[in-house]
């Protein structure tokens, strides 16, 4: 009985008996939650604390980091940002200076003009919206709603000019609904306007700034203009002035609440040039009908003051119309100017590396002759119809002609009648007669500045190409440049003012345009005198200047250029011919200054491509100078 309770429970809640295995599955349970709960109550290891507190340091030091970046070193950075939610800076254009020529005919004007620009920070950032005013403004503009929206999307700058030189009907409707599309707003601008065609060379042209223009200059705004050409770019900081700077301060809802002006706006600088715009008219009219009279299409005029290297006229043919780059163009405009072939845009008479000259370098041969002693004023040698020498390289003579028989001639009889045999042997030698040798022709041409430049005032000045001297340079090749043939050129103003030099006594002069700049006041006030600016001085004996001088006044009386001796003022030229790349064609050059004691102007005209040998730049000299000189 006892054992039979030793072994068996009574419930006494439930008055039911536990069974033996109820015993020992509660046992187990008993004791697994008692090894949970220990499990629990274990405490972190320390090591792993340690890492938890690094962790936790690290994160505030990150935090505490950024902190200091924003608010103390990017402060300025951000208050900037903040700053230009609210206040914009915009720009007030200043009057570009004026052109004006050497007896203060203007020659350019500032014609108003309105822009529409697109601010990016105002426009709305609902993109349905913002494309809404965009469509509006496309319809009005009469553009394509995308090429906009793509044009504003890629522009770096918060400022996106949407459209330039609007007409005037459709600048009536925007001022109408301006005021609905938010974000846009009309500039008032100028732009340039030319009288004169035949300046589009000297004057140059402006045109819109650029992103690359932008970034190097921030003081230029997005509806600026910068010259791209000419006068107008080699001037430029003396012309654009400054620009005022207004900041209008906007609120959230980008309503404007103030406005105020920063800094004043400082007109631009006017310049008063030396050229003669009479005589670049009257030039580019007798070279147009000498260009058409011989069936040519291009042709340049140079006028110097010799006394101080002012140019007066400088007229390269054809020209173009630079009202095109600031009044805007059409694409079919445009494809047909640059795909000209006569090249409209290229300044035949300072750009490239210029022509052959022909036989206007033989007042120059002549110069190094008497410098180096070759001959004197009195020297005489024996020209004949055609001189020989033996060629290596062919192995047998190669003869070099003359374009007529002279016979017996002087340095002066020479020039004036352009004896090429006289300038063959003088440059070359022959015979018995020591000649001056490539190497010394080159070295006075190089006084002279050929293949130099000059130093003129307009930007995208070529240079003259002097031949280099090599292993496989023979006789021949001196006797062609010694009569202006060749592997040589030089530019028409590297020759006019190495002309100007012989005509003046011996002072090389650096051509300038610009004669002075003005203030833009209304008695034009004298802020700075462009005075002239002497490259070279008494590197040839002035003797020797005039025995030439003699001898290009020879040409007028007696020589090439004897129709000039009809005219009532007294003249010294040289004429030239030289070979074309086109078979049968030649340039005609011809040089000549007045009057003949006492110069005040020297005249360079060279007509390109005439086929055959025909008159075309004599008459154009002969009618220049009678009006010059008579009725001007």
């Amino acid at each position: 009985m006892n054992s039979f309770f030793q072994k068996k429970r009574i419930n006494a809640s439930s008055k039911t008996e536990i069974e033996p295995h109820e015993i020992f599955l509660d046992r187990l349970a008993q004791e697994r939650e008692e090894e949970f709960n220990q499990k629990i109550e274990v405490p972190i290891v320390k090591r792993k604390f340690f890492v938890l507190k690094v962790i936790f340091f690290f994160l505030f030091l990150v935090l505490l980091g950024k902190t200091f970046q924003f608010q103390v070193y990017e402060n300025s950075k951000f208050e900037e940002l903040a700053r230009n939610n609210r206040e914009r800076i915009y720009q007030i254009q200043a009057p570009r200076g004026i052109i004006y020529d050497k007896n203060m005919k203007q020659l350019v004007f500032n014609k108003p003009a309105y822009d529409l620009v697109c601010d990016k920070r105002d426009l709305s950032k609902n993109l349905s919206e913002r494309l809404k005013k965009i469509e509006t403004v496309a319809s009005i503009i009469k553009e394509d709603p995308e090429t906009i929206q793509t044009r504003i999307e890629e522009e770096d700058f918060p400022l996106v000019l949407v459209s330039e030189n609007l007409a005037h009907e459709t600048l009536i409707v925007l001022e109408a609904k301006i005021n609905e599309l938010f974000g846009f707003q009309i500039k008032e601008n100028t732009i340039r306007e030319y009288t004169d065609e035949n300046l589009s060379h000297v004057l140059g042209y402006t045109g819109k700034v650029t992103k690359d223009d932008l970034n190097n200059n921030p003081n230029y705004f997005i509806t600026d203009y910068i010259g791209r050409a000419g006068i107008e770019q080699y001037y430029e900081e003396v012309l654009r002035g400054e620009s005022g700077k207004l900041m209008i301060e906007k609120n959230a809802l980008g309503d404007e609440m103030s406005r105020n002006l920063i800094s004043q706006v400082e007109d631009g600088k006017n310049l008063v040039s030396n050229l003669d715009s009479e005589l670049q008219t009257k030039l580019t009219q007798e070279l147009k009908a000498s260009l058409k009279r011989v069936g040519a299409s291009s042709a340049v005029a140079i006028a110097i003051d010799p006394r101080g290297g002012e140019v007066l006229s400088l007229v390269s043919l054809p020209e173009f119309d630079n009202n095109l780059f600031s009044q805007g163009f059409t694409s079919e405009q445009w494809k047909d100017i640059s795909d000209d072939e006569k090249k409209p845009f290229f300044n035949r008479a300072i750009s490239g590396f210029g022509y052959p000259t022909g036989s206007v370098i033989k007042p120059l041969i002549g110069i190094a002759a008497l410098e180096e002693g070759i001959i004197s004023e009195h020297t005489k040698i024996y020209c004949p119809l055609e001189i020989c020498v033996w060629n290596r390289y062919l192995e047998k003579d190669e003869c070099f002609e003359d374009w007529t028989f002279h016979g017996l001639s002087d340095i002066k009889r020479a020039i004036a009648e352009s004896v090429n045999t006289f300038f063959y042997i003088i440059g070359g030698g022959y015979e018995s007669f020591k000649g001056l040798g490539a190497e010394k022709i080159i070295k006075y041409l190089d006084l002279f500045n050929w293949g130099e430049g000059t130093g003129i005032d307009l930007p995208q000045e070529g240079k003259g190409i002097l031949p280099e001297i090599g292993n496989s340079w023979r006789l021949g090749d001196t006797y062609h440049l010694s009569i202006g043939q060749g592997p040589f050129t030089a530019t028409p103003i590297e020759v006019t003012t190495a002309f100007a030099a012989i005509a003046n006594g011996g002072k090389l002069y650096e051509p300038h345009i610009a004669k002075e700049i003005v203030d833009s006041s209304d008695n034009l006030k004298v802020i700075e005198e462009i005075t002239p600016k002497i490259i070279r001085e008494n590197f040839i004996d002035s003797e020797n200047i005039e025995i030439i001088r003699e001898g290009m006044r020879q040409t007028v009386t007696a020589g090439s250029a004897v129709s000039l001796n009809s005219l009532a003022i007294t003249s010294a030229a040289k004429t030239g011919t030289a070979e074309s790349s086109k078979e049968e064609h030649y340039h005609h050059w011809i040089c000549v200054f007045a009057p003949y004691e006492n110069p005040e102007i020297v005249l360079t005209v060279v007509i390109e491509d005439i086929e055959g040998i025909k008159s075309a730049t004599l008459p154009v000299v002969k009618e220049v100078l009678r009006w010059y000189f008579s009725e001007h």
